[in-house]
């Protein structure tokens, strides 16, 4: 009779389940595994072989066959391990009996010991969705799939111990832990508002930002202050709510990047690419499909410092994800989508030289040059952002003064959680966590105007040649600002707000 154990492959974020057939047949000893594996999964044969002897079982003389079903499915990785043993020792009858609704996920060392593998959260997820009751990991990653609440998780060190459990001679490791109670505001952030010298309505801008996720580009002379306030940003953004945890766990745990001692992305990513960067590091892909540095700042931050330094192919790219909130990375074999809403923040200075406006120093930059430098980024992409604002030199008082009479980043983010709190409240029902995530219906329904907004929105339609997006990008930002002031309606002054925060006035 053939032996069936359920385990599971990620196929980019998504877990699908896994048969593991094993029988063997009498023949000249041999180790067959078929099912469209890699080089990882046919390396697994020594890997089973010693691991099993070491841990003082008998292989067995005869030929072994093992295949991983359904065979359409690539499988990648050495997750299958564990699965495979388990297999080969029911059929040796060591193990007496599997149950149907357990799962085995984990990598085998040579002496029989099992090591943890990358993804284990999305793969238990899935699993527990599946019907699947209990699953028998690798005992250090046991943590991170402590989270699952609808499957029992059990951490075993070797395979001695998942036998033993198995033949009901001992009990496995086990473990639930609540999101909630690594959820929590913290202090300790390298830069704090207050240590920001001046730059009030830049602040605001990024405040206006931090409370409805939108997008901003700050364009100011070098030394201004531009870096420094993109990170202060994520110490005013408001503490990630549970699925939101749970999602970026997801990300990390599938990309490798989890502290197993660690295993729950607590706080918000803030993300700063270089600009030699890659449209695949930024997007993802690669031959195995990675998550790019636009998933791994989801919910969080994507900075991209000295924004026009970036080649024009890797800042198009970012056009469709500020969008929909989603990048798909189509292959031949496969399709993959990751999730990417996220708030972009750049900086660049106004001209090659940096000092084109300024009051102290002289630009030397033509206005063939300024052109060229400044459309490296299309008017698609700045479209898509929605807070365009200057950040000027700071003055000799600003620079010199002592005091930090600015306000500090826990007062400001109070002021963010309220606004947040307006919007999940009001889009309870919609699915939607922000303002910026509004579609075209929703903007209609929410975003309601009078009168004199609908005449001052008419004069700037008309000015500035404004798009669709533009205008409804305006209303969303509007609505921000609205719910900041903790205005139910949107007035004519959050308009005129919004659309200087466009960068309008200066075009």
């Amino acid at each position: 009779m053939v032996a069936k154990i359920t385990t599971a492959t990620l196929v980019g974020l998504e877990a699908y389940k896994i048969e593991v057939e094993a029988d063997v047949i009498n023949s000249l000893p041999q180790v067959v595994i078929i099912g469209l594996g890699d080089t990882a999964i046919a390396e697994a044969k020594e890997r089973l072989k010693l691991a099993i002897k070491n841990s003082s079982y008998t292989f067995p003389q005869t030929k072994v066959v093992i295949n991983l079903a359904p065979a359409d499915i690539k499988k990648e990785g050495t997750s299958y391990d564990l699965a495979m043993a388990a297999g080969i020792l029911a059929k040796e009858g060591i193990i007496k009996n599997i149950p149907e609704d357990t799962a085995f996920l984990g990598e085998l060392s040579l002496d029989g010991s099992i090591r943890p593998i990358s993804g284990i959260l999305p793969i238990v997820c899935a699993l527990g969705d599946l019907g699947i009751k209990r699953v028998i990991l690798p005992y250090q990653n046991l943590k991170e799939a402590s989270f699952v609440e609808n499957i029992e998780s059990l951490g075993a060190k070797n395979l001695c111990e998942m036998v033993g459990f198995l033949n009901g001679e001992c009990n496995l490791h086990t473990l639930k832990q609540d999101v909630s109670d690594f959820l929590s505001l913290e202090d300790n952030f390298e830069i704090d508002f207050k240590h920001v010298k001046g730059q009030k309505s830049a602040k605001y801008a990024l405040e206006i930002a931090a409370a409805g996720a939108h997008n901003v580009l700050m364009c100011g002379v070098p030394g201004s202050g531009k870096t420094m306030l993109s990170k202060a940003f994520v110490s005013i953004l408001p503490q990630l709510e549970k699925s939101e945890a749970i999602e970026l766990t997801k990300i990390y745990s599938a990309s490798g990047l989890l502290d197993y001692d660690k295993p729950l992305i607590s706080r918000r990513p803030f993300r700063s690419p270089h600009h030699s960067a890659s449209a695949v590091g930024i997007i993802g892909g690669g031959s195995k499909v990675r998550p790019g540095e636009i998933t791994l700042a989801h919910r969080g931050v994507l900075f991209l410092d000295e924004m026009v330094e970036f080649p024009r192919q890797v800042l198009e790219v970012l056009r469709q994800p500020l969008e929909d909130g989603v990048v798909t990375i189509s292959r031949a074999s496969q399709s993959v989508k990751f999730p990417a809403k996220f708030i972009l923040i750049g900086a660049m200075n106004p001209c090659p030289c940096g000092y084109l406006g300024d009051k102290k120093k002289h630009c030397t930059c033509s206005d063939f040059q300024i052109r060229r430098y400044r459309s490296r980024l299309s008017g698609p992409l700045l479209d898509r952002i929605d807070l365009q604002i200057e950040v000027p030199r700071l003055s000799e008082d600003e620079l010199l003064s002592i005091k930090e009479d600015s306000e500090d980043s826990k007062t400001i983010r109070q002021r963010v959680i309220e606004a947040r709190k307006i919007q999940l409240e009001r889009y309870k029902n919609d699915g939607i966590l922000t303002n910026s995530e509004l579609s075209a219906k929703l903007v209609k329904k929410y975003c309601k105007i009078d009168d004199e907004s609908r005449k001052m929105l008419k004069f700037a339609i008309s000015k500035f040649d404004l798009s669709a997006r533009s205008y409804e990008r305006i209303l969303k930002l509007s609505r921000t600002i609205a719910d900041l002031s903790k205005s139910e309606n949107i007035q004519s002054s959050h308009i005129a707000q919004a659309l200087q925060f466009r960068g309008l006035t200066s075009h």
